[in-house]
């Protein structure tokens, strides 16, 4: 049963996390990638019963050559069993570069350009899962529940198949589990 909040935002945290969580219990996934800034809402994941993966900003994302996430959240998660992934984004990277420089719009920009008109929360779901999997923190070709927001918190959880990088074309949603009906366009 897939579910609709009103609007988009850190209000749906707890009852993403839920419905994630009640989703993959009902169909025996194990693993759950999660988006997190801060990470306060991988937090919430602490002693699941799941295998959790957060995957955060990469450094420099808002000041050169610094994490969002603070040390100490860090290694609360680390130490919970939580590996936290901070890489270049899968949608941003060298393309964003290109279009800093050179204004324009470029392929990656492209792909996430598309999946925002899911909603923001969609769009980061399908990212992160690519690079959880391209980092090896998730295996190849299993279902997994990805839990993303639209800034903060979380009020997006998609079942999925995500696919290596170069071939992310092959990655399949499988079902929507929650999202905001309401979103602005980023």
């Amino acid at each position: 049963m897939m579910v609709y909040w009103a609007k988009e935002g850190r209000e749906n945290t707890e009852a993403t996390i839920r419905a994630a969580l009640k989703y993959a219990a009902e169909k025996g996934i194990d693993y759950l990638v999660v988006a997190s800034s801060t990470g306060s809402t991988a937090e919430k994941l602490i002693n699941c019963g799941k295998q959790v993966v957060c995957v955060t900003y990469q450094a420099g994302f808002k000041e050169a050559g610094q994490l969002t996430m603070q040390p100490a959240v860090r290694q609360r998660l680390q130490q919970a069993g939580i590996p936290v992934l901070a890489t270049t984004h899968l949608m941003a990277g060298l393309d964003r570069a290109l279009r800093f420089k050179f204004q324009g719009v470029y392929p990656s920009e492209i792909i996430a350009y598309t999946l925002r008109m899911f909603g923001q929360g969609v769009k980061v779901c399908v990212e992160v899962a690519v690079m959880a999997l391209d980092a090896g923190l998730i295996p190849f070709g299993q279902e997994v529940v990805v839990v993303a927001g639209s800034g903060r918190g979380a009020d997006t959880a998609v079942a999925m198949v995500p696919a290596h990088s170069q071939y992310i074309f092959d990655s399949k949603i499988t079902e929507i589990i929650c999202k905001p009906r309401d979103f602005s366009h980023h």
